[in-house]
């Protein structure tokens, strides 16, 4: 594989000396880009541009041709898993992800098995590798997947949720199908993940988008030991180099402690939670994603540059602090506001790191 040109978004992660801040965006390649509006008018839909490694590759890229960003991220779907498990993924305009048959009973469960990665998954594994060998070693390449309770919550309430009734009906009523289906879908994670990271992945993040919505003894019981398995199970060296892991759970800041005790190598942080804060209490056990309200790039660039001033003030000096936002960017950011982000992260960042 070509030598990295770029490596300071691995250096940061595993809190070795960076000359900046490295940054890039959750979802940036995505609907705020034009760009990406063009190839996903071409590909016809959503799922066919995540099935054709060839448009997957090129939206990954088009934000690196855009903003000196120091990663790119596989473009792909969190749900790809559950939809190899053959349960009918499909998207409807305005309504997001949609299941055409849910997992509600022990039978659907144990109906269930773990995807070939180089099978039913072998168009996520053939961009991965279209992506690193396009990218020339200019940035590392993150690899991803859903937390076993995330793919589960879409799996079971077959549909994006606010009340998570279905699944938490599950979860109380019959636990010990639950735990059966977030052993398998751990179990699958790991398998994908480390498919990921033979494919070229360079560093891997598990995002657990609805860990938040449990309390502090159902998020240990039902999502963090999930994560752990999973962080126990994967390849962490890779082409002579660490592959860190990153765990992120949304509005998961008062388990941090226990996150960081899992064996990652650094926790994605939203912007609900103070990152001094978060440094103090976290310490020298792993490193720090975040934690920018994406809602900030709607302002002007100069409100943007104070913003990303004060996160840094926040997280203070040293490494082990990767600049992202809080959650993905949203669709209506203007770019050129995008553009003003990384830049600020960049220039100012400088002091931080001498």
């Amino acid at each position: 594989m070509t030598p990295l040109k770029n490596d300071r978004f691995l250096r940061a992660l595993l809190r070795q000396p960076v000359d900046v801040t490295p940054v890039w965006m959750m979802r940036q390649a995505g609907r705020y880009l034009p760009e990406y509006r063009a190839t996903r008018k071409k590909a016809g839909d959503f799922m066919a541009l995540c099935k054709t490694p060839e448009l997957a590759c090129e939206v990954t890229l088009q934000p690196l041709d855009r903003f000196p960003l120091d990663a790119a991220i596989l473009f792909s779907d969190i749900l790809t898993i559950p939809d190899a498990m053959g349960l009918g993924l499909y998207f409807s305009e305005g309504e997001g992800p949609r299941f055409k048959s849910p997992v509600r009973t022990a039978q659907d469960v144990a109906a269930l098995a773990v995807p070939d990665p180089e099978g039913e998954l072998r168009y996520v594994m053939d961009a991965v590798r279209l992506i690193r060998s396009e990218l020339h070693g200019r940035v590392p390449l993150i690899g991803f997947a859903g937390s076993p309770w995330t793919l589960a919550t879409y799996m079971v309430e077959g549909a994006g949720t606010k009340e998570f009734a279905h699944i938490k009906r599950m979860l109380f009523d019959e636990p010990k199908v639950m735990h059966q289906l977030l052993d398998l879908l751990a179990r699958a994670v790991t398998v994908y993940l480390n498919a990921q990271i033979a494919a070229g992945a360079q560093a891997v993040m598990v995002f657990d988008t609805w860990g938040g919505v449990l309390t502090p003894r159902d998020y240990k019981k039902f999502s963090l030991r999930y994560m752990e398995q999973i962080v126990r199970g994967l390849t962490r060296e890779h082409e002579g180099r660490r592959v860190p892991v990153i765990l992120f759970t949304k509005n998961g800041g008062q388990w941090l402690e226990a996150m960081a005790a899992t064996g990652c190598d650094a926790l994605g942080i939203d912007w609900t939670t103070d990152l001094a804060d978060a440094r103090r209490r976290v310490g020298d056990k792993v490193a720090l994603q975040g934690n920018m309200d994406p809602s900030v790039l709607y302002a002007s660039p100069a409100r943007i540059r104070t913003e990303v001033e004060t996160i840094l003030a926040s997280y203070g000096p040293g490494s082990g602090h990767v600049f992202n936002l809080g959650h993905g960017i949203h669709q209506h950011v203007n770019p050129d506001h995008a553009a003003a982000f990384v830049d600020a992260v960049h220039k100012l960042s400088t002091p931080y790191h001498v």
